[in-house]
């Protein structure tokens, strides 16, 4: 048969295409487990949309703030150690520069606190903002904080200055950060509803993004396709949107249901998980860009506003204030046989 390739299927009728299809390898399914393999109790964990209090370091040590007070976990040996309180106000945001050294506190009162872990020192407590700084994110030497004064703060805590640029253009509280996987672009979701792109060197959003009809908190950049951002939005909208930012177009849209509060993309395969609020308090594992659902994980008894990945990609802490008041730890991925499966359930404070 001329201009086809019968080496596997000699004299078929198959195409070349589905002869391809036949012989590729199946994608192998995999089970991920319905229970949390650890439960953490975290009094005084917030239930407010607008904050972000849970961080996962490179270093696998877990940040928590409860009230005035920054906790430690670590993951290697389950040990907590409180790292610091603050004299006045209560915590807003927390965020691990990535190499897990140093750590970033935000407060309700505008300031951010730079610590340095490994000596359990402050090293730098930076003004700028007019109001709580409810979400934050790193870029190598950068940070960058976003506030209900509506503004985004550029910052180096290296430099005396307290930050050297300045982001205006949302409307509204900023709730959602996140720098691209490239370095390149900082994506902000606001309380108005809309999603921003930005080229640092610009004053201005290179997109601006306005689908959305509820607050904009969840985030984050895929890290196996450039350019792809995906955005949840809040109670009245309760989707989620894949944004190619490279040419400013709405690549596809689910249908969440309820409230989406946080977002995280597998580094391992290409499956976002969602947490969700109002009114299913379930977390959502979805396949892209099937856009299908492959595992909804219950347990949460108030909104899921908290997420963070291992450094590992293989499991996630989900987090849930008034009225549940835990940290929910999930696998991914099953561990080793030999591993044990049995429910660890902790207390934070003791």
């Amino acid at each position: 048969m001329p201009g086809r390739d019968n080496t596997r299927y000699p004299w078929s009728p198959v195409s070349p295409r589905s002869q391809a299809l036949l012989s590729s390898k199946r994608r192998e399914s995999r089970l991920i487990s319905p229970k949390p393999y650890r439960i953490l109790d975290t009094p005084e964990l917030k239930n407010d949309f607008y904050v972000s209090l849970i961080d996962w370091s490179s270093q696998n040590m877990l940040c928590i703030g409860l009230g005035a007070s920054l906790y430690l976990w670590n993951g290697y040996n389950g040990k907590t150690t409180k790292l610091c309180e603050l004299s006045e106000g209560s915590i807003s945001s927390v965020s691990w520069a990535q190499e897990g050294t140093h750590l970033a506190m935000g407060t309700e009162s505008g300031l951010v606190q730079i610590w340095d872990i490994e000596r359990g020192n402050r090293v730098r407590s930076m003004p700028g903002h007019g109001g709580r700084v409810g979400t934050m994110s790193w870029c190598h030497h950068t940070l960058a904080t976003g506030s209900k004064d509506r503004s985004i703060l550029l910052r180096d805590p290296r430099s005396q200055r307290p930050y050297h640029q300045v982001l205006m253009g949302h409307t509204q509280e900023v709730c959602g950060l996140k720098w691209s996987t490239d370095e390149s672009l900082l994506a902000s979701g606001g309380n108005d509803n809309s999603v921003r792109v930005w080229e640092t060197s610009e004053s201005s959003a290179l997109h601006v993004f306005e689908q959305h009809v509820g607050a904009v908190k969840a985030l984050d950049w895929s890290p196996h396709q450039s350019n792809l951002l995906v955005s949840g939005g809040g109670t009245y909208d309760k989707k989620l949107r894949f944004w190619d930012v490279a040419t400013g177009i709405l690549v596809t849209e689910i249908e969440a249901g309820s409230q989406v509060c946080q977002l995280k993309w597998s580094k391992l395969t290409n499956e976002i998980i969602s947490t969700h609020g109002y009114s299913e308090y379930e977390i959502v594992i979805w396949d892209y860009p099937t856009r299908s659902r492959l595992a909804a994980l219950t347990g949460h008894t108030s909104r899921v506003l908290y997420l963070a990945m291992s450094p590992d990609g293989k499991s996630f802490v989900t987090g849930a204030g008034e009225g549940d008041e835990t940290l929910r730890f999930w696998r991914l991925f099953a561990p080793p046989k030999k591993a044990s499966n049995s429910l660890s359930q902790l207390s934070l404070i003791r």
